[in-house]
């Protein structure tokens, strides 16, 4: 939020000059790190130590000019995306990926809070949320394609062809799962045999989604809606838990074979394909670029209407404003807070949050915690940046989008996972050279910068140079 007031008065600095790429490290990298260290119980400080002297920047520079070109674009000029890169998404994304990257490593220090590391098996924390919103935040980009076959049939894949696409997705992080995995036994490195099982890990789960996604997807075309599927998958897990022996099973069983021996990960699994349906379902809804009220309704919002309350109600829906993103994150995030809390509440079922287990409660908390992250987002954006979609051209909206969005932020989303994956080689080089356990607060901060300083000089690095790498 505050990378957004600075950059709403653009006399402040040049968000491309050294000192912009200062201030834009401070806020949106060392900030976090350090509210989720030294400063962790001190929240109110870190808060007025940033955001006072950003509002008194604000306050007394004249704002910029941003008014929208009187002038037609040119016959030559293309039209604005129908699918267009949003900044509000890409700044919760790589807000996402830097607390992510700085917890990995920071959680082996004294510095932070235990408060903030992974349960064992029940209950709630930093760490058990960044996992699953990892999930959920894949799954909101992942529909960009099947938005753009909406917009032109000529795009849309055969099953054949989309199932072997997942698999090519998946083979890299199969590969980086066997990897971890040897260099893990092969450097006994420390691990929590609990987590995810003795031969699994979070790529082996992230590369089983693919697939598995790929399938539901002709599924979509008789529910058109993701959500609704991925609420079904964890309910059929939940109910497996509930009324079978799969619960006691995942905690109790002894570990003899390659199953019981990778319980965790294989039981959790469907929990997780359930939060990254979730994280499409709402994609579907926001990737979009807002229409005006005379849009044709969503094939998702026509299904929902007519199964409660027929023709009627879908000519009464058709005639309201459609694809509005605020009013759209504003809806999800009253169902998911609702559905999270009858979920976990006196009033409901009462279910336990298990990050272990991937349960119902689980994906409900995580899709209510996101969706509802990405609402202030949005909030934000149309606070400061609300003139962004009204570009007559492509090249127009394309310089909106950059004004509005922090570099290291885009940056950091951009190659997410490769930034991830040399997060994990950081980590644990630094852990096989350094007693993490027992470094004071001095130098565990001062390890903690740097290596957030040196992600941030890759990520921008690849970014400068127009590197994708994806995995």
């Amino acid at each position: 939020m505050l990378w957004t007031v600075l950059q709403a008065r653009q006399k402040l600095f040049d968000p491309y000059s050294t000192a912009g790429y200062f201030a834009d490290f401070l806020i949106n990298a060392c900030a976090i790190l350090f509210a989720i260290t030294v400063y962790a119980d001190n929240l109110a400080t870190l808060m007025g130590l940033m955001f006072l002297p950003a509002v008194a920047m604000y306050l007394n520079q004249p704002p910029a000019p941003e008014k929208i070109p009187a002038k037609p674009p040119k016959d030559d000029a293309e039209e604005p995306d129908p699918i267009p890169i949003k900044p509000f998404v890409t700044s919760y994304r790589g807000a996402m990926m830097i607390i992510t990257c700085i917890c990995i490593l920071a959680v082996d220090f004294p510095v932070f809070p235990r408060r903030f590391a992974k349960t064992e098996s029940l209950g709630t924390s930093l760490m058990d949320l960044g996992v699953g919103s990892f999930v959920f935040s894949a799954g909101v980009i992942s529909v960009r394609s099947q938005l753009k076959a909406q917009e032109d049939s000529s795009l849309r894949v055969p099953f054949l062809q989309r199932m072997t696409r997942s698999l090519r997705h998946s083979l890299p992080l199969l590969a980086l799962g066997f990897v971890r995995l040897w260099t893990v036994k092969g450097l006994d490195y420390a691990e929590h045999v609990t987590e995810y099982g003795v031969h699994w890990n979070f790529f082996f789960t992230l590369a089983a989604i693919p697939p598995c996604v790929a399938i539901f997807e002709d599924v979509f075309r008789l529910i058109p809606s993701y959500a609704i599927i991925g609420y079904v998958v964890s309910l059929i897990q939940q109910v497996l838990f509930t009324y079978s022996d799969l619960f006691v099973w995942a905690v109790t069983a002894k570990r003899t074979d390659w199953v019981s021996s990778n319980k965790e990960g294989l039981v959790s699994l469907p929990g997780y394909i359930a939060i990254f349906m979730a994280g499409q379902g709402l994609g579907m809804s926001i990737l979009k670029r807002d229409t005006n009220p005379l849009a044709p309704q969503s094939d998702q919002d026509i299904w929902i209407a007519s199964m409660l309350g027929g023709e009627e109600k879908v000519k009464e829906l058709q005639e309201k404003t459609r694809n509005f993103t605020i009013i759209n994150l504003a809806k999800w995030s009253a169902i998911w807070v609702v559905v999270c809390f009858f979920t976990t509440g006196y009033y409901g079922p009462r279910i336990p949050v298990s990050r272990r287990f991937g349960n119902m409660a689980y994906f409900t908390w995580v899709a209510a915690f996101n969706t509802v992250q990405l609402l202030f987002f949005c909030i934000i954006e149309q606070l400061f940046f609300g003139h962004i979609y009204m570009a007559k051209d492509k090249a127009s909206e394309e310089s909106y989008i950059r004004q509005a969005t922090s570099r290291i932020l885009h940056a950091f989303n951009r190659n997410g996972l490769a930034v991830f994956l040399i997060a994990n080689v950081l980590t644990g080089v630094i852990n096989m050279s350094v007693k993490t356990v027992q470094m004071d607060d001095v130098m565990a901060m001062t390890i903690l910068v740097s290596y957030i300083s040196a992600l941030t000089a890759i990520a921008l690095a690849l970014d400068h140079y127009n590197i994708s790498i994806k995995l």
